[in-house]
């Protein structure tokens, strides 16, 4: 599956996959929830579209947290879960 996001007018391509996905979430702790954000963003962008990327991410505070926000909707939506007694 590949995402494009249209970030301030600059189109980047991420490929998501499970394995980076699990790492990005074991990674995050109650202090540091920026570099997870950031290394899972470098795993899967396309190679092209990499120095795009470290543009956006050097130039806007929170960006990471934004474009990681975006493709976790697309890559792992919510499940309909209901309680059954």
């Amino acid at each position: 599956m590949e995402i494009k996001l249209s970030i301030n007018g600059i189109d980047v391509t991420f490929k998501p996959n499970k394995l980076a996905y699990n790492s990005y979430i074991n990674d995050i702790t109650m202090t540091d929830k920026i570099a997870p954000a950031t290394n899972f963003l470098r795993r899967i962008v396309l190679p092209e579209d990499k120095e795009k990327l470290n543009e956006i991410l050097d130039n806007h505070a929170g960006a990471a947290l934004q474009i990681v926000e975006k493709i976790i909707k697309q890559f792992a939506p919510d499940l309909e879960i209901e309680i059954k007694n």
